[in-house]
């Protein structure tokens, strides 16, 4: 299955995660994760087959979630709350993200990608 690749284009960690796949000749689709963020159902089933907890999915430095004071509430609130705000706004969430529909990873790890990707 083709990789997706939900990214921010002014988001630096995502030219590097880019560039990155570029330079191993990894085919990917990618999506920009403002205009077109995950739907509700898709962020539930990245999270499952992620095996990461829910908060690992926050971009915890994004303004967003600083202005919602989603700090205390990602400690208390259910996952199925957490994954209702999640898919309100793709700046909430953490980018890159890059699935092939069943592997799944958040964020960019030059040794996670090596690992899962090649």
């Amino acid at each position: 299955m083709a990789l997706t690749f939900y990214w921010y284009p002014k988001c630096g960690t995502c030219r590097k995660a880019k560039k990155w796949l570029d330079d191993h000749g990894i085919d990917y689709e990618d999506v920009h994760i403002v205009e077109n963020p995950p739907s509700r159902a898709e962020l539930e089933e990245l999270y499952k087959k992620s095996g990461l907890e829910i908060k690992k999915f926050f971009n915890t430095s994004g303004m967003k979630y600083r202005e919602l004071g989603l700090k205390d509430k990602v400690k208390t609130a259910s996952d199925e709350e957490l994954l209702d705000v999640l898919s309100t706004d793709g700046m909430l969430i953490k980018r890159p993200l890059l699935t092939d529909g069943e592997k799944v990873t958040v964020g960019f790890k030059e040794e996670d990608y090596e690992k899962n990707w090649l």
